[in-house]
């Protein structure tokens, strides 16, 4: 009986130095795990805080294009050197309602929460922190990252900023980014330069830049181009476009 006892003894002993070793294991990675997730936050805020002065030299899409083509065509231009048109037709387009928000366009995601999510409420803050800081594709970690960066994002960047660095960094055509680069491929003049009508046309390929063609428009894209140009005009005419113009 004392053998027994002391078997026993020996294997609760062993089964509490294994559940220590499994307990400390977990608490090890959990540790590092949040020096990991500190450490990727540190480094978010030092690169928020640097580009908000500091032109992004280049982004995840840019350089999987680069892989890919082997070249892209990029030319970063402020946006004093951009024509007010393009800055307009751009916010008519992708978020209308971006001098009001901070971030987050709540009625916009109502309303494609409505449709059945079959179009897309990414403001264009949201799309700057997902090509500046994250990459392409839908993934829920991806949309979290996205979600909690965005508010950092509209703290601590003014909303011309915000604009300025989307209209440098959009995917505007097949290894094209940047509004200044297509301007000079598509109609051979600068981002200064374009016409309403180029840079309405310009806006409407946004959401499939690789699938539509700003040369020779389909008819769907011309339509939206004609209502987004509409649509300059109203957030001009409503203050709409104040946070971003001088």
């Amino acid at each position: 009986m004392a053998k027994k006892a002391g078997r026993k003894t020996r294997g609760k002993k062993k089964q509490a130095t294994k559940a220590n070793k499994v307990s400390g294991a977990i608490a090890w990675m959990r540790r590092w795990a949040l020096r990991v997730a500190l450490a990727g936050a540190a480094v978010f805020m030092v690169l928020v805080l640097l580009y908000a002065v500091v032109n992004p030299p280049v982004t995840h899409t840019i350089w999987s294009e680069w892989r890919r083509l082997g070249r892209v065509e990029r030319e970063w231009v402020p946006i004093e050197e951009i024509s007010p048109i393009m800055a307009r037709s751009v916010v008519a387009a992708e978020d209308a309602n971006f001098c009001l928000h901070w971030g987050f366009d709540v009625e916009a995601i109502r309303d494609a929460l409505e449709d059945g999510g079959s179009r897309g409420a990414s403001t264009i803050t949201q799309q700057v922190v997902k090509n500046v800081f994250l990459w392409q594709g839908r993934s829920w970690v991806r949309k979290a990252l996205e979600t909690s960066m965005t508010p950092v994002i509209e703290m601590v960047w003014s909303k011309q900023r915000i604009l300025e660095v989307y209209l440098n960094v959009a995917e505007t055509g097949q290894g094209v980014f940047g509004v200044e680069a297509a301007a000079q491929r598509y109609y051979g003049v600068s981002a200064a330069e374009m016409s309403p009508v180029q840079a309405a046309r310009l806006a409407a390929i946004l959401p499939s830049p690789r699938n539509r063609s700003v040369t020779d428009p389909s008819v769907r894209t011309r339509r939206r181009a004609a209502s987004i140009l509409d649509g300059a005009a109203t957030i001009r005419a409503d203050g709409r476009a104040d946070c971003f113009e001088d």
